[in-house]
């Protein structure tokens, strides 16, 4: 499913948002909430459960007043309500789009899809703008904490993942660009830095190669006071043909 298919859109990644035929629609503060909780739940959820939520410090009988008062102040662009309810349980309307599903959706192909299929996406495939984003990063209720730690941990899968398949067909500067921002999401992730290592060697770069290596190095020292796994020192001694050490500190 590509963005505009549906004529509401919410976004989740990156800044919260609600659009109608790419119009931004204002919603209320514990209306985002409200929108969010269900976007990130993806299945029908009690109303009991959305009150205790989003209002954990207040009474039950409070809580689920304060939920019933959001949905009534919930908008409904171009006449569409935004939420369904349906035997006690809530959850977002069919025609509403969440950009976090759409992300999740590429990232279920790209793991089924073969080496070609992956380094060929189509013309208008958001995944690796999806790729980019956290979940509502500015966030901090513990169930946007849970989605957004479970979707980074995606994303960046995906991302080396489409760094693989772009080096192996040839598209080098592609696959770097993967490889960085998997880096970028991550400094401390090591395999994310081994595919940075791999397409510089792959187009010859031996000394970006050790650049990298010598960057994910001092981060790892200076972070964790860690030093660098066999693995990717193996990886440069093979591909350099050097037989000595490589600095791990």
């Amino acid at each position: 499913m590509h963005p505009g298919h549906l004529p509401v859109r919410m976004q989740l990644l990156g800044e919260f948002g609600v659009y109608h035929s790419r119009t931004p629609v204002r919603v209320r503060h514990c209306g985002q909430r409200l929108l969010a909780f269900l976007g990130l739940s993806r299945h029908p959820v009690t109303r009991s459960r959305i009150a205790g939520t989003l209002w954990p410090e207040s009474p039950t009988a409070q809580a689920s007043a304060s939920l019933r008062a959001t949905l009534t102040r919930l908008p409904r662009p171009g006449g569409l309500s935004l939420t369904t309810n349906h035997d006690a349980q809530l959850t977002l309307s069919d025609h509403v789009e969440v950009d976090v599903w759409v992300c999740d959706e590429q990232i279920r192909r790209l793991r089924a899809s073969s080496v070609q299929d992956a380094a060929e996406p189509e013309p208008d495939d958001p995944v690796s703008a999806l790729l980019n984003s956290d979940v509502l990063p500015l966030w901090e209720q513990d169930w946007v904490l849970v989605e957004r730690e479970r979707h980074r941990q995606a994303r960046l899968h995906a991302l080396e993942r489409l760094s693989i398949c772009l080096r192996q067909a040839g598209r080098h500067e592609e696959a770097l660009d993967m490889a960085l921002t998997a880096v970028a999401g991550e400094p401390l992730r090591e395999s994310a830095h081994r595919r940075v290592i791999e397409v510089h060697l792959a187009e010859g770069n031996q000394a970006e190669a050790l650049r990298q290596y010598a960057i994910y190095r001092r981060v790892l020292r200076d972070e964790l006071g860690l030093s660098p796994s066999e693995k990717i020192r193996q990886l440069l001694r093979s591909a350099l043909g050097r037989s000595e050490q490589l600095p791990s500190t």
